[in-house]
């Protein structure tokens, strides 16, 4: 169990990411947070994202629910341990230069990260971010905008903006490529034509003159890594325009 500390005269538990750095109480104990999180993971990417419950933690290693609740305290503390843990190698190269560079190999890496553990696409933002490797990569982000004497306001939206696009676009790829899966569909072309008796009453009703032009003469309707860089610079060319950077 956490030890309490003194703040302010009230007693409150040390967080997480403190209780994750502290020295194990027992020099052999068995269950340890990095062991949770590694037991964790291993079942998302075996079983899915909403196979990781406590019950189903506890089983995996052996021991009782209450045992892991002394470790973590629900489902919340369980996520972010798991996305901290994957999100270790998702540091930007020590020789990414300016801004845009940074921010754009941040978010590559991140959509890499996603689409390898779809269950992240589950997360909640919030966990999927307060993490200290993702606190870690937001830093570097950060930083970079900031070296440009821009306000902290204007800096911190301009990071959200790109975190917001990949995992937009990252979740809406998991997503189409679970629903090809679940279908049995391997390739957009089978996609395309199991769809096709609602998508020829759509295009017929003439109210998707746009749309039609896209199905008919689009080159790249199957190239999800192109479509996502274009998009990401988009964001980052607009981000370039509004700060004058």
């Amino acid at each position: 169990m956490a030890v309490a500390k003194e703040e302010g005269g009230e007693v409150a538990e040390p967080s997480l990411w403190e209780r994750m750095e502290q020295p194990a109480p027992v020099p052999r104990a068995s269950l340890t947070l990095e062991r949770i999180a590694a037991a964790a993971v291993e079942i998302a990417e075996e079983e899915g994202g909403a196979a990781v419950t406590m019950r189903r933690l506890a089983t995996k290693l052996g021991v009782t629910p209450m045992a892991a609740y002394r470790h973590v305290s629900g489902k919340d503390d369980l996520w972010a341990l798991m996305i901290d843990r994957v999100s270790r190698d998702l540091a930007v190269p020590d020789d990414a230069g300016d801004w845009r560079e940074v921010l754009r190999s941040y978010a590559l890496r991140t959509r890499e990260l996603m689409l390898a553990h779809p269950w992240m696409a589950l997360m909640p933002t919030s966990v999927v971010l307060l993490t200290p490797s993702r606190m870690a990569v937001a830093e570097r982000g950060l930083s970079a905008l900031d070296a440009h004497d821009l306000d902290a306001d204007s800096v911190m939206a301009a990071l959200r903006a790109v975190t917001s696009f990949v995992h937009g676009a990252a979740q809406a790829e998991i997503a189409m490529r679970d629903y090809q899966e679940r279908n049995g569909w391997t390739s957009g072309d089978e996609t395309r034509e199991a769809l096709a008796p609602q998508m020829r009453y759509l295009i017929g009703t003439g109210r998707y003159p746009v749309f039609e032009k896209y199905a008919l003469t689009a080159n790249r309707k199957d190239d999800r890594a192109w479509e996502f860089t274009f998009g990401l610079d988009c964001v980052l060319d607009g981000i370039g325009q509004r700060l004058g950077i």
